[in-house]
This record gives C-alpha cells, sequence and structure tokens, in this order.
C-alpha cells in the first residue's frame, strides 16, 4: 500500500512571475491597442458630393444661354397694312387638309419691304389663345397656270405697292373656334 503524505512545505510564488504570467494570459482575450485609424470615409464622400454639386453647377453655367435682349420692332411696322383677307382650306396630296390665309399687303413707306414676319393667334371658343405661328409672310406671283408663294426677298414690296400675299398652315388646333384668327406684324426688314 502507498501511503500518501501532504507535505506542509508549499511553494513559494513568485510576485513577479505571476505578474508576468497573468499579464501574458490576460492578452490573450483582448488585442492590443494599436494606433486608431481615422474613419476617412465620410470625408471622401463629403469631397465626392461637393465635386459633384460642382461640376452641375460648373455645367449649368457653362451651356446656359446668355440672355435674350428684348427685340425692339422696327419702326417701319407702322408703314405696313395687312388687308382683304380670306381664308380657304384644300387636301394636298397625301390627304392631309392644309389651311391658308390670303390677303394684300402695302407697302405704305419709302423703303423696300424684303421681310415680314407675322404672328398668328387662333382662338377657341371662351376667346383664349388656342394656338400660336410665327411665320414669314410670302408674296404670292403667278407661274404660269400656278399661283405660287414666294419669300419676300426674292421679290421685294417697292414703295407704295400692294400685293397678294399667302400663310399657309399644315395644321391648326382642333380647339380653333374656327373665326379670322388675330394677326399682328413682329418684325420688318427693308432695304
Amino acid at each position: 500500500m502507498r501511503r500518501f503524505v501532504v507535505s506542509a512545505y508549499l511553494p513559494q510564488i513568485d510576485n513577479g512571475k505571476v505578474t508576468a504570467y497573468n499579464f501574458c494570459m490576460d492578452s490573450l482575450g483582448q488585442q492590443t491597442p494599436v494606433a486608431e485609424e481615422r474613419d476617412t470615409s465620410r470625408l471622401i464622400i463629403m469631397i465626392a458630393v461637393v465635386i459633384v454639386i460642382g461640376g452641375a453647377i460648373g455645367a449649368a453655367l457653362l451651356l446656359r444661354e446668355p440672355p435674350r435682349a428684348a427685340k425692339v420692332p422696327s419702326p417701319y411696322i407702322a408703314k405696313i397694312k395687312l388687308s382683304n383677307f380670306k381664308m380657304s382650306a384644300a387636301e394636298n396630296f397625301i390627304g392631309a387638309t392644309v389651311s391658308y390665309i390670303d390677303g394684300d399687303i402695302t407697302n405704305n413707306g419709302d423703303k423696300t419691304v424684303t421681310r415680314v414676319m407675322v404672328q398668328v393667334n387662333f382662338e377657341d371658343s371662351m376667346g383664349q389663345l388656342a394656338q400660336r405661328e410665327e411665320l414669314p409672310l410670302r408674296v404670292v406671283r403667278t407661274n404660269g397656270a400656278y399661283m405660287e408663294p414666294v419669300d419676300m426677298s426674292a421679290a421685294p414690296l417697292a414703295p407704295g405697292q400692294t400685293e397678294p400675299f399667302r400663310l399657309t398652315f399644315d395644321t391648326i388646333s382642333a380647339q380653333w373656334n374656327r373665326q379670322y384668327p388675330v394677326i399682328t406684324i413682329t418684325d420688318v426688314s427693308v432695304k
């Protein structure tokens, strides 16, 4: 039989070693403190947003049109008279209806007119604007058996002269009240 003797002798603990041992054991479960890195993702996002906004503003400024100066109407407009209006419609070769306004233009001034721009306002049954067209006035010339509207630069209107004109409309709004439209001269070129 064996006998066990419990000795009263206890080993002595060196506190220096225990502390070193505990330090090593404590660090196993924890990460050692490292110099903390700065979170720069927010800064990068902010810089990207500023660049995008700045680019959009720059593009808008570069691509915008310069403000248009208000065009002063020619004082010669007062010397041009439109009269004897007649409306008609015809079918073209593809079956669509084309509308015409014919009339006379008179040059009561002392210069030759080379271009006349008119604004034509078609109104609806409530008297409100249904369609607005701005187009050059064309004088009518006879070309053999046909009457042909030609640009006024090719057939200028001399002082004191009256010529027939024609305005052509491929489409007119269905809301139009079928009354004569309001025709206003907006620009005149003379030589």
